[in-house]
Order: C-alpha cells, then structure tokens, then sequence
C-alpha cells in the first residue's frame, strides 16, 4: 500500500536527500517531510522539489511533535551515520545514532498514525575477522561483536528497532543492511579512499571487497518506503573485487603498511582530514566481508542493476579518475609516508 505521508531522517545527506526528492515526485504520496538539525545543500533541497525540510533534531522529544502533527504514517531513518568527521567527532557521532535512535523510535510509538518503520542499517553489524563465513546471511550473528564505532551504534539501533516491533506489532518493520555504498556523487569514507594517488594497505592481506552502487542503494530505499515489505535483508551488489584489484582499477598507487604502524598512520590521515579511518573500517581493509544478497532478490524482489565491479568502475569514470603518473611522484610520496612510519613506531 502506497504511504500518505512519509518522514525521512538525515536529508541534508546524499542518500537522504535524494531519496526525499524521489518520493517527493510521487504523486501517490500525499506529502513528504525531511528532517535534518541543517538544511540540504542548496542543489540537494531544490531537487527535493515539493518535499518539506523541517530542521528538528531527533534526538529532541519536539520530533514526537513532527510525527503526530503531520499524520506520519511511513518513517525511513536514514540518518545513522558512519563518518565521525561530519558528525562532531566519535561522541557526537554515537550520540546522534543511538540517542536519536531511541527519541525517533519512542515518537513512533506513541502516534498511532505511525504503520511502517524503515531502517537504514549496515552488514558493519556482522564485523570482520579471520573467522568469518565465506558469505553472512540474515540469520548469522558476528564471530567478534563489533567494539566500539559505527558497527556497535548499528547492532545497538537494531536492537532497539526490535523492542519497538514487538511493543507496536501493528507496524511493520524492515531492516536494510547495506555493504558500503560507491559512485559518481556520494562521498563515503570508501570513495576518499580510493581516491587516495597512494593507497596504504596492510602489508600481508588483500580482503575481499564488496560494494553497491548508491543508485542501487537510493531504488531499494524507494522501494521499502512505497511498499510493504517487513524483514531484514542484506543490500550488496553481486560479485566481490580483492582489495587489490580495486587499487588498480582505480588506477592507485598500493603502499604495504606493516601491521604495528597503522594505527599511526590511520590516526594521520584522519587527524589531516584526508580519510576518517575507524579501527572496523581498518579491520575491514585486514579480513573483508561478504554478504549473501538471495534474500534481497527472492523476498524483496529488487536485483542490483550493477555488479561489485560495475559499480566500482562507474565511481572510476565519474570521478575522472587516472592513473597516477609519474614514477617520481610515487617514489617521493612512498619515502614520506614510510618515514613517518619510522617516526611514529
């Protein structure tokens, strides 16, 4: 059944945003909030068309306000979010994911107008290790349960969405776990990464890479908040890359780091700005992950339009990516980096 009025969380980012603006050109769709502590980017809110930004902080009880006021029917929390630089740091970062988690959840269970809640979630919930499956499926839980970071936030928000459908059974409920989004125009700690003229790796590992095209990413989103599909499901393109693969394809420069020092060198990319690299990305980059996407095809009904490496490529077009020319270049970037390390060990 199509919604009357939808809510979504976190407009003034790239996912949110645009997907304000495809429902907002729906004209089954009666009316369409977004909401954001700031407003969209200037192009964004101008392509969000008829949609109505509302600056409301979720983690203030006023959103109850928002959601009885407008009648809300259909919410999509797309606002959990991965990257602490843009978010105010680490604990600004939990605070807004977890904290304005359970005051959106508390608000939607106190308005009886409210039938369907979307989650934006991730497969960071399944973590990494040596240990891991050759491929997670819905029903496996982590072999490590994730620290700390974005992955903890996500496994504490999952948790919380389920006492929220078991105290309101009336409404319907859908988890979507997406692997780590790439493209032409979102910006991910993924895409700053790859974007790097020299890419540092652990020395001794290349992890299986699995990505999804942000307009995969954006149709799936459209389709849970259109339709009635409640459950859990994995959101990953098919096929995987080596981690080195992706390096060359992107036309990257790798630079094996050793174990001990990436730490250090992690924590300067970051404290630069370059690429904010959390210890689960890092653990990422060591073991990779994989998930199985069979329930997306067969209980979702979506197929992701490109592959792993369809969509890798296309953020290698639309970026203008090329190779990094230039052997001196390379070799003087390598020398400093690698003398930093010596510094920092």
């Amino acid at each position: 059944m199509t919604p009357s009025v939808v809510l979504v969380t976190g407009v003034s980012r790239f996912l949110g945003g645009h997907l304000a603006a495809r429902l907002a050109a729906n004209p089954a769709i009666d009316r369409v909030l977004g909401v954001d502590t700031v407003p969209p980017p200037r192009d964004l809110l101008r392509r969000m068309g008829r949609a109505e930004f509302v600056r409301a902080d979720i983690r203030n009880p006023l959103i109850s306000k928002v959601i009885s006021n407008a009648g809300v029917d259909t919410v999509v929390h797309a606002s959990v979010s991965a990257n602490p630089g843009s978010s105010g740091g680490r604990t600004a970062m939990k605070e807004m994911n977890v904290i304005g988690t359970m005051q959106l959840l508390a608000a939607c269970q106190k308005a009886p107008s409210v039938r369907r809640m979307v989650l934006k979630s991730t497969t960071a919930v399944y973590g990494s290790s040596p240990r891991d499956p050759a491929l997670f499926d819905e029903s496996m839980t982590p072999k490590d349960l994730p620290s700390g970071g974005y992955a903890k936030d996500a496994a504490e928000i999952e948790g919380y969405l389920r006492g929220f459908a078991r105290r309101r059974p009336d409404v319907s409920v859908t988890v979507l776990r997406f692997t780590n989004f790439i493209g032409p125009r979102i910006d991910t700690v993924f895409t700053r990464y790859f974007a790097l003229p020299v890419v540092p790796t652990v020395l001794g590992y290349d992890a299986r890479v699995q990505l999804l095209h942000e307009e995969d990413a954006l149709a799936v989103l459209e389709r849970s908040a259109s339709q009635d599909i409640p459950g859990v499901f994995n959101v990953a393109a098919d096929g995987v890359m080596l981690l080195s693969q992706a390096i060359r394809r992107a036309g990257r420069v790798p630079l094996p780091v050793p174990s001990p020092a990436v730490g250090p060198v992690s924590r300067v990319f970051r404290g630069a700005r370059i690429v904010d690299f959390s210890p689960e990305q890092m653990r990422l980059l060591n073991f990779g992950r994989v998930v199985d996407n069979r329930r997306l095809r067969q209980q979702f009904g979506f197929a992701p339009r490109w592959t792993t490496v369809q969509a890798f490529d296309d953020f290698v077009r639309g970026r203008g990516l090329r190779p990094v020319i230039g052997p001196e270049r390379v070799e003087t970037v390598e020398r400093g980096v690698r003398a930093l390390v010596g510094m920092l060990r």
